[in-house]
């Protein structure tokens, strides 16, 4: 799991700037935006951080274990599915923001 949270936060890292610097572009000088993004990338490390602590506490024999395959795909899925979604929806969500105010 530990792998999967590592590779699974670059993608969201790389996907919150992309995603948002395109939302942000031509858009006034401010640094808010940014101070946003630095958040929302830092929001993220608790959340996968809890992921990978219900792995870790397991000893070998017990992660090998083929009861705890499907457990395990569902982390993966959930984990991966919050790294390229919510990017686009926090992004959304403030362009959406943006357009009230």
């Amino acid at each position: 799991m530990s792998d999967n949270i590592a590779y699974a936060l670059l993608v969201y890292t790389a996907l919150q700037i992309f995603v948002t610097m395109r939302a942000i572009e031509g858009t006034s000088g401010s640094a808010m935006p940014l101070l946003a993004l630095v958040v929302l990338v830092a929001a993220i490390i608790p959340l996968c951080r809890k992921f990978e602590r219900r792995w870790e506490a397991m000893d070998d024999d017990a992660v090998s274990d083929p009861a705890l395959r499907g457990t395990f795909r569902r982390d993966q899925a959930m984990l991966w599915t919050l790294a390229i979604g919510l990017p686009f929806l926090l992004t959304g969500l403030f362009k959406a923001f943006a357009a009230l105010v």
